[in-house]
């Protein structure tokens, strides 16, 4: 037990008090993609019909009901993320390696522009309605750049302390960023200043990576590399839990309906499923098999189903001057998109 109350919570045997029924997630099917590219960030659009995936040089579109490709972004060097301005017809994809952010049409994805950002290596990206901003987390710059989502100029570069990882929104002026360290750091920047308002620890949180809100009962999720996901009261910072996951987890997602919290754990091949019985309280429910390196996800809150990508990899390359840890090559044509949905 922690002094300041603290919980490390594992899979718990006391008998379910929630109203609403303990879903019994599975992977109900695999859809093969296929390729060669690695990927990153996933995202569904408004309409929950389109499932985009950031797949190094190019952004993937794929059909909800069917797993059928439908199109891609192309010419996004080095995508991470992928985020939607559905008002103005348009999406935003972060481009690592090409310092900028493209800008696509939502219906038909021809991309209108690339814009240049004022970071260097955009990796995370959201859209925030209040203001109507396209914002990268830019990791080499340890920065966001926030353009206007309609005139694409750039209005500000907000530092931060330390490389950015995942963002969030409560779509009421207050951005949520992860900082990559050891502890790991939240961040909150007031949308409407756009300055750093507070930076709060992570105690006992390893380099955070995914980040997830529950915006109705103030509560920020962050996936830890040290198997664990810390929550966090989003507006005075104090830590709330800490829930044991499973290991090499990327992505979180939290499903207010449900009352779910998910983490995909690449390492291990799982998917850990949480109840939230209230702000304050949380439990591990399932540990749900899916498959080694499906480690982000995508929720669709309507349906209920959680979205994973993976794949198989080959031999990890010889370590060079420029390359001193190289990651593994895609078997080709072994990409898939798994759906995991209650039972």
């Amino acid at each position: 037990m922690w002094a300041c109350g603290l919980l490390l919570l594992a899979a718990s045997a006391r008998p379910d008090s929630s109203p609403l029924p303990a879903p019994d997630y599975t992977v109900a099917r695999s859809w093969r993609i296929g390729g060669s590219a690695g990927w990153d960030g996933m995202s569904l659009d408004g309409s929950g019909t389109r499932l985009f995936i950031a797949r190094d040089d190019d952004g993937d579109a794929i059909e909800t009901s069917s797993g059928r490709p439908i199109g891609n972004i192309p010419h996004t060097a080095g995508v991470h993320g992928v985020a939607f301005a559905p008002a103005l017809n348009r999406g935003f994809t972060s481009n690592s390696r090409g310092n900028s952010v493209s800008v696509f049409e939502l219906d038909s994805l021809r991309v209108l522009q690339e814009v240049p950002v004022s970071g260097t290596a955009p990796d995370s990206i959201m859209f925030e309605p209040q203001h109507a901003y396209v914002i990268t987390g830019n990791r080499e710059s340890s920065d966001l750049s926030v353009l206007d989502a309609g005139t694409l100029r750039m209005v500000s570069r907000v530092e931060l302390p330390g490389r950015p990882e995942a963002m969030a929104t409560d779509r009421a002026g207050h951005i949520y960023v992860n900082i990559d360290s050891a502890p790991g750091k939240l961040v909150l920047v007031d949308a409407k200043t756009l300055k750093v308002k507070a930076r709060w620890p992570l105690k006992d949180c390893a380099n955070p990576t995914g980040l997830a809100i529950d915006v109705g009962g103030h509560r920020l999720f962050s996936v830890c590399a040290n198997q664990t996901l810390a929550v966090t009261d989003s507006v005075s910072g104090k830590a709330i839990a800490r829930i044991v996951i499973g290991r090499g987890s990327d992505g979180t997602a939290y499903d207010p309906d449900l009352g779910m919290l998910f983490t995909a754990n690449g390492i291990d091949g799982t998917l850990t499923v949480i109840r939230q019985d209230s702000p304050d309280d949380y439990r591990v429910l399932a540990t749900v098999t899916t498959q080694v390196s499906a480690r982000t996800l995508a929720l669709d809150p309507a349906s209920h189903r959680i979205y994973l990508a993976a794949a198989q990899f080959g031999p990890r390359p010889a370590a060079v001057a420029d390359q001193p840890a190289p990651r593994p090559n895609v078997i080709p044509d072994t990409f898939i998109v798994l759906v995991a949905q209650p039972k």
